[in-house]
């Protein structure tokens, strides 16, 4: 199974202690989307790509908070953008994640998701997790979660230690300076477009 994770967080040094009573809500958020995860591992090819996709939108979109992913990954650009740029951005972005989720976690082999423990760092909270495989083979999947209007949502994961944010801010950085704004949500749309028709 592919799995490709999102967003920026530098964990170099930070410990983490047994779950607290005070990170349940952002725990709580982690388990939502590792539900349906699984749920859509689960349904698999009797869903189709499709219908994963469609089945993860409602809870990515309750779990993320893609508008400062979207700040956070076009960095300095963001400022730079109209409303309408923006508005545009976040729509593909957040497509282009449904998709990717959908495309990557196709298939249910045993799996399972555990959380290890959480940690505050400043208003932020960290919820480290894994994914096990069938054979006990781990991924580790940190989650870095802040609030927004009251309720925690995700901005940043980290697989192994890899951040696919700092990829996706360069990647992008380059793309806006040879094609501009446009030419990055073109390009977007088209990758979003590219799954639809390789799973069709």
């Amino acid at each position: 199974m592919r799995i490709l994770m999102f967003f920026l967080i530098f964990l170099t040094g930070v410990s983490f202690a047994p779950l607290a009573p005070a990170a349940d809500e952002a725990s709580a958020k982690v388990d939502t989307l590792h539900t349906a995860l699984l749920e859509a591992m689960k349904g698999g090819a009797q869903l189709g790509f499709a219908g994963r996709r469609d089945q993860l939108v409602p809870v990515l979109q309750s779990t993320f908070d893609f508008d400062t992913i979207s700040r956070l990954v076009t960095g300095r650009h963001w400022g730079e953008m109209d409303e309408a740029e923006r508005k545009a951005f976040v729509e593909v972005f957040s497509a282009l994640s449904a998709a990717t989720y959908a495309e990557n976690f196709d298939s249910f082999g045993g799996q399972r998701f555990e959380t290890r423990g959480t940690r505050s760092k400043g208003k932020a909270e960290i919820v480290r997790t894994v994914i096990i495989s069938s054979d006990g083979d781990e991924t580790s999947l940190d989650y870095l979660l802040t609030q927004e209007r009251g309720e925690w949502r995700i901005v940043n994961v980290v697989a192994d230690g890899v951040s696919d944010i700092s990829l996706k801010r360069s990647e992008y950085a380059t793309v806006i300076g040879q094609e501009g704004i446009a030419g990055l949500i073109a390009k977007l749309k088209a990758k979003v477009a590219s799954y639809g028709d390789k799973n069709s």
